[in-house]
């Protein structure tokens, strides 16, 4: 069972850097990509960056291009959104996604989601 568990949200300041993080276990999928997306209240879910895992390829949201660093540990089985120069629209929930091709990877297609960390950013 592919389990995808995110940790690290919090409050903070505008300006303020935060590390979120997500472990995932449970498949011997090759060939994937992970993603991060988020969604503020009364918003839909978007994307905000990309990787493939065995490539390293990386893809971001124009919003947090220069702001937002993704990042992998192959060993620890680990994804990890560092973000910088927070500003209070990053305020949203934040999933950690899983997808089993390479396709698409800035579209909410993905095939498994964790359970949402919220980051809120104060002014």
């Amino acid at each position: 069972q592919v389990q995808l568990v995110e940790s690290g949200g919090g409050l903070v300041q505008a300006g303020d850097s935060l590390r979120l993080s997500c472990a995932t276990s449970g498949h011997n999928y090759r060939n994937y990509a992970m993603g991060w997306f988020r969604q503020a209240p009364g918003k839909e879910r978007e994307f905000v960056a990309a990787v493939t895992w065995s490539g390293g390829s990386t893809f971001y949201a124009d919003s947090v291009k220069g702001r937002f660093t993704i990042s992998r540990d192959n060993a620890k089985n680990t994804l990890y959104l560092q973000m910088g120069s927070l500003k209070p629209e990053d305020t949203a929930v934040y999933y950690c996604a899983l997808k089993t091709n390479l396709f698409g990877l800035t579209l909410a297609g993905y095939d498994y989601w964790g359970q949402g960390t919220q980051v809120t950013v104060s002014s």
